[in-house]
């Protein structure tokens, strides 16, 4: 028998984690995060990871998996999602990913692979050199002028990376085939969308909140154990803001307006990405509801 799975993505803030839990509850499911930054112990207030009450009664999974000072990319989390949904489905429970990084949503439905090409050392050790003159940044804004949605799923440190999609942009890449972990499942799939405005608001009220809960201590205390703004994970929305408050170069009402700005503008990069996707059905909150219910009712395939 094919087993079902529900994928549940979208804008931030759109309500993406209440109804994963909503859903886990009436269908005795379990939830694994597709989100990049809940990987990371102690950054909580800022990823807006669902509370431990949430977690002690529904299981999460890939969330609280590394440490602030570590790396982690689509490849280890197709493993670890893929470990995950065989634990589940293993206790006959409903596997619901959850999350708004686009490229895990993408490479766990379309798979993934980076694809070959010859190499081309000259290449690499020109942008090698730039990176030591003028900073990693600088050879990924190259990248993100040339290709501004690869550029977003790939963080500016790492180098090799992002050295590697600019000389596919150069040569071009040969056509390889990848293989969804989720092929012998019968997949729900719904991207959340709301009016802009709605959307922004929400993620005002968001921010307003996290402030309130203690985000500022959080990244204080970060820092404090020796995160610094070069690290995978403290390049964050929500963290990267306040390294320029805590050297007194921001004020705070500055550092929380940029906070809410970039959780904007990212906002408007996770629709264009998300519409790269066509298995993913992007609705509002309530369609989205009713179209996982149908599905896991047996009234709807997705």
């Amino acid at each position: 028998m094919i087993k079902n799975i529900v994928i549940i993505t979208g804008l931030t803030a759109s309500g993406k984690s209440n109804l994963a839990l909503e859903i886990a509850k009436k269908f005795n499911g379990e939830i694994i995060s597709a989100d990049s930054v809940q990987i990371y112990k102690g950054l909580d207030i800022g990823s807006a990871k669902d509370s431990i009450e949430e977690r002690k009664l529904i299981p999460h999974h890939l969330i609280d998996i590394k440490n602030y000072d570590e790396t982690y990319n689509v490849g280890e989390f197709l493993k670890d999602c893929s470990n995950a949904i065989t634990d589940i489905t293993s206790r006959s429970k409903l596997p619901i990913i959850v999350g708004g990084t686009g490229l895990y949503i993408k490479a766990l439905i379309q798979g993934y692979t980076l694809g070959e090409h010859a190499s081309n050392d000259e290449f690499r050790k020109k942008y090698q050199e730039l990176a030591k003159i003028h900073g990693n940044q600088y050879v990924y804004d190259i990248l993100k002028s040339k290709n501004p949605i690869k550029a977003q799923t790939v963080h500016p440190n790492n180098l090799k990376r992002v050295i590697r999609y600019l000389e596919c942009e150069e040569y071009g890449e040969m056509p390889s085939t990848s293989i969804s972990i989720l092929s012998n499942f019968n997949i729900c799939a719904v991207g959340i969308i709301e009016d802009r405005e709605l959307i922004y608001e929400k993620i005002n009220k968001r921010v307003d909140k996290m402030i309130d809960l203690g985000l500022e201590n959080e990244v204080k205390s970060l820092i404090n154990k020796g995160a610094n703004n070069q690290l995978q994970s403290m390049n964050s929305i929500g963290y990267k803001e306040w390294f320029d408050y805590f050297s007194n170069q921001s004020t705070l009402n500055d550092t929380i307006g940029l906070i809410k700005q970039h959780s904007r503008n990212y906002c408007k990069r996770q629709l264009t990405f998300l519409k790269t996707i066509p298995q993913v059905e992007l609705c509002d909150l309530k369609t989205a509801k009713i179209k996982i219910l149908k599905f896991l009712e047996g009234e709807h395939k997705c």
